[in-house]
């Protein structure tokens, strides 16, 4: 592992990216005891402050834990499904809230990789995945639920789309388009969309997938995307009018 002293870029961030290709690159495995700080400091030769920066910047990423007494230290730390995710949603939603992702790409991507999940999840789906989509139908139709209420409970809809597929490399790719952007999605359609005609597109995805149709779930999850787009673009049709109409 090396460092370029002579790099503008911080030590400590320059040592962390080091440790850490060699945590993904498999030079360093799961539960490895790392070199003690002062054998850091003397590998790159830095002060001991350094050292400690770039481990607290490891532990922020989840790829390090560390352990008190005579055999403790920081050890490469196995990284779970659950807790990438959680990384995942957060980068997603720094992405829109900072106006990286425009919102046609956000939904063009996030109804792309759902639609992968339908067939998948006619094939695999639970019990517990279906009940969890007909309770999020029942709870949507619910006089006087809010928007913000509405909201949670649509992307708990699309979650349980998304975890019968049963497979984490999906879910986890999932996290951010179901997590982070369909909250966004609804931010900007509630003033325009049509309740029931969200709860009746949900419906016949969860019949298609209780059907084990995994062709119908795309079909409809296709007319969902054309919706919410037709939706996206009449939101800010609006919000562009009324901007007008200020000036």
């Amino acid at each position: 592992m090396k460092i370029d002293p002579k790099s503008s870029a911080d030590l400590s961030a320059q040592i962390a990216k080091a440790i850490r290709d060699a945590i993904v690159s498999g030079d360093m495995i799961v539960d490895e005891r790392l070199p003690s700080e002062t054998e850091l400091c003397d590998q790159f030769d830095v002060s001991r402050s350094t050292v400690r920066e770039a481990l607290k910047r490891l532990a922020a990423q989840n790829l390090i834990r560390t352990q008190r007494g005579a055999t403790g230290g920081a050890f490469v730390r196995r990284l779970s499904y659950d807790e990438a995710q959680a990384q995942h949603v957060t980068t997603s939603t720094l992405l829109l809230s900072m106006n990286a992702v425009d919102f046609e790409t956000a939904c063009e991507a996030r109804f792309a990789l759902e639609r992968a999940c339908a067939p998948l999840c006619a094939e695999r789906r639970t019990p517990d995945n279906l009940a969890t989509m007909r309770a999020e139908i029942h709870r949507q139709g619910q006089p006087g639920l809010s928007d913000e209420r509405f909201c949670d409970s649509d992307v708990a809809f699309h979650r349980a789309l998304v975890d019968g597929a049963g497979n984490p490399v999906l879910s986890y790719q999932l996290a951010g388009a179901v997590e982070a952007m369909q909250p966004l999605m609804n931010m900007i359609t509630f003033t325009q969309r049509d309740r029931d005609q969200i709860i009746a597109l949900h419906t016949q995805i969860a019949d298609a997938l209780e059907g084990q149709d995994g062709a119908k779930a795309d079909t409809t999850l296709a007319e969902l995307s054309h919706y919410t787009l037709t939706l996206g673009r009449q939101a800010m049709e609006a919000r562009a009018k009324r901007s007008n109409n200020a000036d």
